[in-house]
């Protein structure tokens, strides 16, 4: 297990615009914003179209990441997660995970780390930012390359 005591920085209430690419407009709102690490703790969103990480295939190794996507349009959706900095590439690397409901098939809903996302009519979150110690991603060979939150100096 890794732990760290976090500061808090300054809290964002952030709205997206119906169209924006949900990844994209994340990554301009934190540079605008001088955002480089922090949590989303929740956020809502309309989605005409998402992609999350699934199949419908046979997992050879269930403890090994799934690495295709599920394509779904016309969802409402709940999430969170984190934002590490990425020094290297000078870019935020956010962790994302959703629910999101097929509006016109009884909300039925899916869950999973969300991959992309165009926002439909309103997306709102709130990023609490987080100003120390530093957040960033190793990535563990031995747990099939997944990039693992680390706190501190590598």
């Amino acid at each position: 297990m890794r732990g760290s005591e976090l500061t808090r920085g300054r809290i964002f209430g952030v709205a997206f615009d119906d169209g924006e690419d949900f990844f994209a407009a994340l990554a301009e709102f934190c540079r605008t914003h001088g955002i480089r690490q922090g949590f989303v703790p929740v956020f809502i969103a309309g989605f005409a179209t998402v992609e999350v990480v699934g199949t419908c295939v046979k997992v050879d190794d269930p403890r090994a990441p799934v690495t295709t996507g599920v394509h779904l349009t016309n969802v409402e959706a709940l999430g969170g997660g984190t934002i590490a900095y990425d020094e290297a590439n000078e870019a935020i690397r956010p962790h994302i995970h959703v629910s999101v409901g097929l509006k016109q098939h009884s909300a039925t809903a899916h869950t999973s780390h969300l991959l992309s996302a165009e926002v439909q009519i309103l997306t709102e979150m709130m990023i609490i930012e987080i100003t120390e110690p530093p957040m960033w991603r190793r990535v563990d060979p031995d747990l099939y390359g997944v990039p693992q939150l680390r706190f501190g100096t590598g």
